[in-house]
């Protein structure tokens, strides 16, 4: 198969582009919800519009949503007949040109010596993660995670005395309320929570980034993480922490939980924050062209 060709690099290319200057449209038409929801003429309406004109702004002038460009998140699902160590050096050489074009900041920073590598790319950086399947095409799913979400996701190990917070689905209810409440607006607010419920304590971690590529408005396949979702996207929208932590009825933007197994003496609850700005794409590659499914 010769999928790999140099228009692969332009479309990665593309991808980061859009990532960082542009907005999935269900989280656009969350925000629009948002807005109209809020008492007319509030402090939490004007930051609503103020985020919906930096998204207009940011999507016309094709420049960053945010200042904070991210760390680069790459998941890509292959055919297994393609070389990862060749998807890699293709995909990092997108990310230097990115960096070139302002579509990324540099935010490599060596955590010894605080030098920025100054075009994203270190050790860990960008994150990959590879997965195969049957089909004949490429997907990368892209997220630039901003450093403000980062500093407020979170995890938590059960039973939690201070919460009394049991190993069961109420125990990690609270734990999302507490994660929440304690962000404020740190998190610049109003965020998307993605829950891992289970694994170690980097999987659990992994599994709850992964949650955040899920459309707002689906539907969780299992039952009582479709009904843990709604109750906690509910609940916390009452805690009146609102756009930038300014108050009102928009803290969260949406939930999502993801479970996976556990071993029998750790019961670990990772919650992911995700900014108002929900950099998330995906780029569907194939010999007869390319295009981003979240648009």
């Amino acid at each position: 198969m010769k999928l790999i060709k140099n228009n692969f690099k332009d479309a990665v290319l593309q991808l980061i582009k859009y990532t960082s200057t542009d907005i999935s449209k269900d989280v656009e038409n969350a925000i629009v919800e948002a807005r109209n929801t809020e008492d007319s003429d509030s402090v939490a309406q004007k930051t609503l519009d103020q985020i919906l004109d930096n998204i207009q702004q940011a999507r016309v002038e094709a420049k960053p949503i945010c200042q904070d460009t991210g760390t680069c998140n790459f998941y890509v699902t292959m055919p297994m007949n393609i070389s990862q160590n060749k998807i890699k050096k293709i995909i990092i050489s997108a990310v230097k040109e990115a960096t070139e074009k302002s579509y990324l900041r540099p935010n490599s920073v060596n955590s010894i010596t605080g030098k920025n590598s100054g075009n994203n790319i270190g050790v860990m950086s960008p994150y990959f993660s590879f997965e195969e399947w049957d089909k004949d095409k490429i997907e990368v799913r892209l997220m630039l995670k901003g450093g403000g979400s980062e500093n407020v996701s979170t995890q938590y190990k059960l039973p939690n005395a201070s919460l009394n917070a049991a190993r069961d689905l109420d125990g990690v209810y609270k734990c999302v309320i507490d994660a929440v409440f304690q962000a404020q607006g740190l998190g610049c607010a109003p965020g998307i929570i993605g829950v891992g419920i289970g694994g170690d304590r980097a999987t659990g971690m992994l599994l709850a980034k992964k949650q955040l590529f899920r459309f707002l408005d689906d539907k969780n396949s299992n039952d009582k993480l479709d009904t843990l979702e709604k109750k906690l996207y509910k609940d916390i929208n009452t805690l009146e922490i609102g756009p930038m932590g300014f108050g009102g009825k928009t803290t969260l933007l949406g939930v999502k939980a993801g479970a996976a197994h556990r071993l029998p003496a750790s019961f670990f609850v990772s919650i992911a924050y995700m900014c108002w700005a929900m950099r998330r794409q995906t780029l569907s590659f194939e010999e007869g062209g390319y295009n981003f499914e979240d648009f």
